[in-house]
């Protein structure tokens, strides 16, 4: 049995920018700070470590609940800012996942920086919830490369069956994403759909990096 497990934002899917609009529409609403993340890198962060560093920067307090009213702004604002034009899947995404999902000795997942109710607003307009019944989340740990131990003991309680790191693959759009995996022994497949070039990708220490989806090798799922 292996375990695939999916990045969301330049993995997956292209959030048309909903993310980034939400998360400084909420710091706005609540400490009227305009384009509070401006020059913040958010790609391969967790949400909570975006949200710290942005307190941060504005001289906030980052443990007396600030986190916890901007995720919740936050996810109000994504149901709106999600319903923009400008979304879309990545390349080879519809197929990837529905050849990964018929096969019987894989299970699929996420392992995102995503708050949970924040990853699955973003994947309900393109149908692709169901193809994920459990993952890791940014509100699991703030820490990525904490993560997959949380994936891996949410596929064992929820299947009965025990599965190594080894049997793991990780796909994502940054060097974070191949981090996360590396430090656990499992499988990194990194992928150039998101900030991150293909040639900036093969030093990364992935053990596939593709251009895009469809340039997939199903082999290193038997």
């Amino acid at each position: 049995m292996k375990l695939v497990l999916f990045d969301i934002d330049g993995t997956l899917i292209d959030s048309g920018g909903a993310g980034t609009r939400s998360l400084n529409n909420a710091f706005e609403d609540i400490f009227l700070i305009h384009d509070a993340f401006k020059g913040i890198s958010m790609a391969g962060k967790t949400d909570i470590q975006i949200l710290k560093e942005g307190l941060g920067r504005h001289g906030l307090d980052t443990e007396n609940g600030n986190v916890g009213l901007l995720c919740e702004r936050y996810i109000v604002h994504l149901r709106k800012e999600i319903r923009n034009p400008g979304k879309q899947l990545k390349p080879g995404i519809r197929e990837a996942v529905g050849i990964i999902a018929w096969r019987k000795d894989v299970f699929l997942g996420l392992l995102t920086g995503n708050i949970e109710a924040g990853a699955r607003i973003k994947l309900e307009p393109f149908g692709l919830n169901g193809y994920f019944p459990l993952g890791a989340f940014g509100d699991d740990h703030e820490d990525r490369n904490r993560l997959l131990p949380i994936a891996v003991e949410r596929f064992s309680q929820f299947s009965g069956k025990e599965i190594s790191y080894r049997d793991c693959v990780v796909i994502g759009d940054t060097p974070r994403d191949v981090e996360c995996a590396k430090v656990c022994g499992a499988y990194s497949v990194a992928v150039a759909t998101g900030p991150y070039s293909y040639a900036s990708l093969l030093g990364s220490g992935a053990d596939s990096v593709l251009r895009t989806m469809d340039e997939m090798d199903y082999g290193i799922l038997i």
